[in-house]
């Protein structure tokens, strides 16, 4: 059979990625995409599903148990006051280095507290 050439934009990172991967598989970028094509005309369609999420995979991603220990952490920790707020100039400031001296003392009060438990 005739070999024709296939020219594709994918994010430079991907195909670095996807080299690593097809590289440890014994498999070349051109080969997968061979086997892919293939594939799709075997089963005249796409060799795997695409879909969105379903609303309660989407939850039960997010609510999953890391998460949800986390959440509870947090929520114990604000319970305690051990939380600061920022106003989004304090948030800009911080981008650039500045830390305000409110969350500097903060800090220092509840890294004090913490050693004394």
């Amino acid at each position: 059979m005739a070999q024709t050439n296939l020219t594709i934009r994918i994010d430079e990172q991907i195909k670095q990625d996807i080299e690593t991967l097809f590289d440890q598989l014994g498999l070349s970028i051109s080969g997968a995409i061979n086997i892919f094509f293939r594939q799709a005309l075997r089963e005249q369609a796409i060799p795997f599903s695409i879909r969105a999420k379903t609303a309660e995979e989407k939850y039960n991603e997010y609510f999953n148990p890391h998460n949800m220990k986390r959440l509870k952490e947090s929520i114990e920790q604000a319970e305690r006051g051990e939380i600061i707020t920022f106003t989004m100039a304090e948030l800009k400031a911080m981008e650039t280095g500045e830390v305000p001296q409110r969350a500097i003392d903060f800090m220092a009060k509840h890294k004090e507290a913490r050693s004394h438990d």
